[in-house]
Formats: structure tokens, C-alpha cells, sequence
């Protein structure tokens, strides 16, 4: 019997490639999208679509039971760079749906769960260099203390009351296929499309700041092999660390240069800087390397070359 799956948030940037690539593996009809609006319309037309308000239980309840759900992924989220511009509402939406579906997991209604984590719940006291699963978190940012107080919520809520739920702490998330949403990484996407399109890019970190990021091919693969793994393979609960490469914008302007030879990059840091700062420059993920078999397929080399391609095409196009 196949799973009926949920997407919380499928219209942002991780959820919309996750619904398509779970609608390839398990059918169009068994994969329900939903967000809180009709503002990515290629996901609203690809499949059975649902508005859901991930705030209000009695929405993702009645979503729940009209569909038989029994796996949701909770995709919702306000990221770093946006939730220190508005803490208090970055905290209720990033806690309160967790809970919900954490409820409705413990009432029986559904029977797994997936729900994204962070490098945001590292802090400055965090080690910086290959970051391990067990270390100091002290985060500094709104969306980074949620994260941490939702890795422990879901230990809880297993620990307790027998809940499965699965988690991957992202890194920076790199795609020619949607734009970020207001995160500390978003300069890594933001980069490509400007070397197509000006020429050049004023980056809004260092050059030399270095962070870990990963292709959403790989993060998707991730996501989808987490969720799969036999339950009795999983030793951890809170979150799991998830790495493939590290780089500064110095190093991907030098990527960019091969294809783009008179490609410019200047720099101007502004207040995100500050949070790139207090996260890790490289991390550890020898647990999901260990417990199901985790391997990122893409450096940076192979993942410039992959968006360059895909965005000149795309460019291409809409000029026609």
C-alpha cells in the first residue's frame, strides 16, 4: 500500500522539489501539496492541491482525514534573515506547526513525520571546523532557537510517546529551479542567476566566509532516504547533522570565472553577515553517513556547472 503524504509548505523553495520528486516515486494522487496560498502555481497545477494554514491544527486535522494522510512533511518554516525581522511571528509559525503535527502524530492520526532542522541551531560557541552531531548549540538567531527547541521537542515526543519523527539539519540549500526565502544562504543562488543575467554580484557576505551547502538535488535525495530508512536504523532523534561541501563567495566567484570569464564580484556585508559568522564553517555527518548510508553526489565543481547550464537555458527561454 502506498504512503499518503502531506506537504506542508510544498510551495517554498524545498517543499515545491520535494513534491515533485514524491509524486515520481509514489503517484501524483498520493502525494497532497498544501500551503497557506496559491503563490506558486506550478505546484498549485501539478497535482491534488490543499490550502492549509500549518498554525491551525483543525486545518491540517480536516486536511489529515479528507485525504487519509499517515506521513506529513512539514515544510513550513520562516527562515533566518526574515525571522530576525519579525521574531515574534518567525516563533509562532516555526513552533506552533511543529506541535500540531507532533499532535497529530501522537493521536494516531499520522504516522511519520519529517521536519527540517538546521545549521542555525549551532551557535559562536559551536566548534566551527567539522561541526560534530553532539556539541554546544547556543544559537543567536530567532529561526536558529526555534530549530534548537524543536530538535528537543521531537526527541520528546519519541522518547515519550513512541512518535516518528525524522529530521535532517539543512545546510545553505542551493537550486536553479526556485529561489531561496529570505535565509543567510540565499546569496549562494543569487549569484548564478546574476552572472547570467548583469555580469556581476555584490555579495551580501565576505568573501571569505565560509559555510556548508548543499545541492537540492542531494538535499531531496537525503530527505527521501532518511524517511525510508527501517525506523530500527535511526539513532537519532532531535536531528542529523548533513553535510556535502563547504565554500566562501570568493570560491564560487572562481567557480562561476570558468564559465564566465568577466564575471565581477564585489562585496558589501550587511546584518546577515553577523549570522553567517556565528555558524559552522564545515560539518560532520558521519551518524547519517553510518545509520542510512547518506552521500552527497555533488561539489562544487559539479553543482556550478549544473546550475549555470540550467539557468542559461532558462534564460534562454523566457527571452523567446
Amino acid at each position: 500500500m502506498s504512503s499518503r503524504i502531506l506537504i506542508i509548505g510544498a510551495c517554498g523553495q524545498i517543499g515545491s522539489e520535494l513534491t515533485y520528486k514524491l509524486r515520481e516515486i509514489h503517484g501524483s494522487e498520493n502525494v497532497i501539496a498544501s500551503d497557506i496560498s496559491y503563490n506558486n502555481l506550478e505546484v498549485v497545477n501539478s497535482g491534488i492541491f490543499e490550502i492549509v494554514d500549518a498554525q491551525d491544527y483543525s486545518s491540517i486535522l480536516i486536511c489529515v482525514e479528507k485525504h487519509k494522510i499517515d506521513t506529513i512533511y512539514l515544510m513550513a518554516a520562516m527562515l533566518s534573515a526574515t525571522g530576525e525581522k519579525y521574531p515574534m511571528k518567525a516563533w509562532d509559525l516555526n513552533m506552533n506547526s511543529l506541535f500540531h503535527v507532533l499532535n497529530l502524530a501522537k493521536a494516531k492520526y499520522i504516522s511519520k513525520v519529517f521536519w527540517p532542522s538546521s545549521i542555525a541551531v549551532f551557535g559562536p560557541t559551536t566548534p566551527k571546523d567539522n561541526t560534530p552531531q553532539h556539541t554546544v548549540m547556543e544559537p543567536t538567531t530567532v529561526y536558529g532557537i526555534t530549530k534548537q527547541v524543536g530538535e528537543r521537542w521531537c526527541e520528546y515526543y519519541y522518547d515519550k510517546y513512541g512518535v516518528d519523527v525524522r529530521s535532517i539539519r539543512y545546510p545553505g540549500i542551493i537550486s536553479w529551479k526556485t529561489m531561496p526565502g529570505g535565509g543567510t544562504t540565499d546569496y549562494a543562488v543569487e549569484i548564478y542567476h546574476k552572472a547570467i543575467t548583469d555580469g556581476q554580484y555584490e555579495s551580501f557576505l565576505s568573501e571569505n566566509t565560509e559555510l556548508p551547502m548543499m545541492f537540492m538535488d542531494d538535499a531531496i535525495d537525503a530527505t527521501i532516504k532518511l524517511m525510508d530508512a527501517p525506523a530500527n536504523s535511526l539513532s537519532i532523534r532531535s536531528s542529523y547533522n548533513l553535510a556535502a561541501m563547504s565554500f566562501t563567495p570568493k570560491e564560487i566567484a572562481k567557480e562561476i570565472q570558468k564559465h564566465i570569464k568577466d564575471f565581477i564580484i564585489t562585496y558589501n556585508p550587511d546584518f546577515r553577515q553577523q549570522i553567517a559568522d556565528s555558524w559552522p564553517k564545515s560539518i560532520d555527518d558521519s551518524y547519517a553517513r553510518k545509520d542510512w548510508g547518506w552521500d552527497h553526489q555533488f561539489d562544487l565543481e559539479k553543482m556550478s556547472s549544473e546550475m549555470l547550464l540550467q539557468l542559461e537555458k532558462k534564460y534562454t527561454t523566457s527571452k523567446k
